[in-house]
């Protein structure tokens, strides 16, 4: 008999807190979906890749410097080369866009240039 009450005892328990859990829960189900926060937030997003990869460039052209330094000197360009292509891309990018139109229609901007 103690065995059967304490099962229905925590029967009970777990009926009660997973309809509590549903009924908190079910507004949260509901809500609307907006377009214009996913497209902030993919804008965002893009925002910080670009900025990972400004810096990515400026090390690597810091780094061909040293290379040149300590007498690597093709491996000195090439790293200076590189580097500057990745961290004037976003901007070349971005001019490219505006010089074709292509920014007008787009359905998410790249961060706040």
């Amino acid at each position: 008999m103690k065995i059967v009450s304490n099962s229905l005892r925590r029967t009970k328990s777990v009926l009660l807190a997973s309809t509590l859990f549903l009924l908190g829960a079910r507004p949260l189900l509901a809500q609307e979906f907006d377009s214009t926060t996913l497209k902030t937030g993919i804008s965002n997003s893009l925002a910080v890749i670009m900025l990972f990869g400004f810096v990515l460039g400026i090390s690597s052209v810091i780094y061909g410097g040293f290379a040149i330094r300590r007498g690597d000197v093709d491996q000195g360009k090439m790293s200076i080369i590189g580097g500057a292509i990745i961290a004037a891309a976003p901007a070349l990018l971005f001019a490219f866009f505006k010089i074709f139109g292509i920014d007008d229609n787009s359905s998410v901007a790249i961060g706040s240039f």
